[in-house]
């Protein structure tokens, strides 16, 4: 396996901000102040929504070039739920401004369905956890 994306997070206080560097980009992520956090920045959960709706939006583009498509103006909208036993589920809203054929849509919500992001988190992903020397 080849190595695809890369960040560190370190803490930088109080409580549960921490800095996110990936890649040239640095962000903060901390919990919102009802869960103890000083909402500096997204939550975690935030974060793979963000990801998964950078992914979508993306791939819905490049898949849209190739066809020669215009969509306009792109919106993801996600929503991540979980229920008592913790099972959690994702709803995903597409817009696009430009008008399209119901053909046109039916094709970019089966593209949407097989983003690389949105396989992984249905496959769900191995979990290797090490100690720093």
């Amino acid at each position: 396996m080849s190595a695809i994306a890369q960040a560190t997070v370190r803490s930088a206080g109080p409580d549960y901000r921490h800095e996110v560097t990936t890649g040239t980009h640095t962000l903060v992520a901390d919990e919102p102040k009802h869960a103890g956090g000083e909402d500096a920045g997204p939550a975690p959960y935030d974060l793979v929504l963000a990801g998964l709706g950078a992914c979508t939006a993306i791939t819905l583009r490049m898949y849209a070039a190739r066809k020669e498509w215009q969509l306009g103006e792109v919106t993801v909208e996600l929503t991540l739920h979980k229920d008592r036993d913790g099972n959690a589920t994702i709803d995903r809203t597409l817009r696009c401004s430009a008008p399209l054929s119901d053909e046109q849509w039916e094709r970019l919500l089966d593209i949407a369905g097989k983003t690389p992001v949105t396989r992984s988190l249905q496959a769900g992903m191995p979990i290797a956890t090490t100690r720093a020397g």
